[in-house]
């Protein structure tokens, strides 16, 4: 099957980023997996520049671009306290000369989020809704947009997570990236949290290609996954075609687990490289996991995806608590 993506450059488009983002050997982490020494890879999309980094710029090309398009002044967007996304969101907006308005569920206090803080200097608003799920959320969020038109404002909704169509084409160009990059690639293994990373990729490269290690923010990623990626791909991916693993999200989302953990440790030894609780460390147990049950094998090209979210490592009590008794324990 083929597997060129429809892409079309909407005039919106506006660069964020440094493209295009470097791949570098994983020797020791592939040798401590029993890979041989050339077959594991890092895509660093925690390289992309824009406020700290991370997968969100990519799709913040295409949904801010069109914000700008519109005439918009003001992006407004949702997530939790230390969503990577927020985060970029603001810096896009900062980059763009424009108002940024985040609506996050809890109260004010409740949160010491690293990406938080760093909300904070690139200038945004946050509005704290109280609300609990997604839907109370979207709904809070249109509520800040309809009083923001009151007042004059003109703003332009980012999806949650950035995870539309149109933000996912972010991704099929990063698919693209990787073909001139690494010819031989067998698979690229990538958090799953809103779908829309894992869609542009399977878009691009089709979806034997793509593992996505879901983390649980959504009840059922799949079918997301598909249903975004039926129309950038030439035809549609069934939901059952998706290479998805749902081994890695323990007691849920939130959560640091004893695999993420190791993980985190020994990505961090073998390689000087770290990652995030919740996505990449999610990524990289999903990684070490399919080794060792045989879904990816010596021999075979394969690629880590970092996207980033380094900042919300410092904010995850979880995870600064483990970190600091390793060093305590002379390790």
């Amino acid at each position: 099957m083929s597997t060129a993506a429809h892409v079309f450059e909407p005039p919106a488009a506006v660069t964020l980023g440094t493209w295009p983002t470097p791949v570098e050997p994983l020797t020791g982490l592939g040798t401590a997996l029993g890979l041989g020494p050339d077959d594991l890879l890092l895509k660093r999309d925690d390289l992309t520049g824009l406020g700290g980094g991370g997968n969100k710029v990519r799709k913040l090309e295409w949904t801010a671009g069109a914000a700008v398009a519109e005439g918009a002044d003001t992006l407004v967007t949702t997530g939790a306290p230390q969503s990577n996304h927020a985060r970029l969101t603001a810096a896009a907006a900062a980059r763009l000369g424009m108002r940024s308005v985040l609506v996050f569920p809890g109260a004010a206090g409740g949160s010491r989020s690293g990406n938080l803080v760093l909300d904070g200097l690139f200038g945004a608003e946050v509005v704290w809704s109280g609300a609990a799920g997604r839907t109370a959320l979207e709904e809070a969020a249109a509520e800040v947009c309809a009083r923001l038109r009151e007042r004059g404002a003109r703003p332009s909704l980012i999806p949650f997570g950035g995870s539309s169509t149109l933000g996912a084409r972010g991704y099929v160009r990063c698919g693209q990236e990787l073909r001139e990059q690494v010819p031989d690639l067998r698979t690229v293994v990538v958090a799953l949290g809103s779908g829309g990373t894992m869609a542009g990729l399977v878009a691009s490269l089709g979806p034997e290609r793509v593992l996505g290690v879901d983390t649980g923010a959504l009840d059922d990623p799949a079918p997301v996954v598909a249903a975004l990626t039926d129309s950038l791909a030439p035809g549609p991916v069934p939901a059952g075609r998706l290479r998805v693993r749902r081994d890695q999200i323990g007691a849920g989302y939130g959560t640091l687990t004893e695999p993420v953990k190791a993980a985190l440790a020994l990505v961090a030894e073998t390689e000087g490289v770290v990652l995030d609780p919740i996505y990449t460390g999610r990524a990289a147990a999903g990684l070490i996991a399919a080794v060792r049950d045989g879904d990816i094998r010596p021999g075979e090209r394969t690629v880590l995806l970092h996207t980033g979210g380094l900042p919300g490592l410092f904010g995850h009590e979880e995870a600064v608590a483990y970190a600091e008794g390793r060093t305590a324990s002379g390790r």
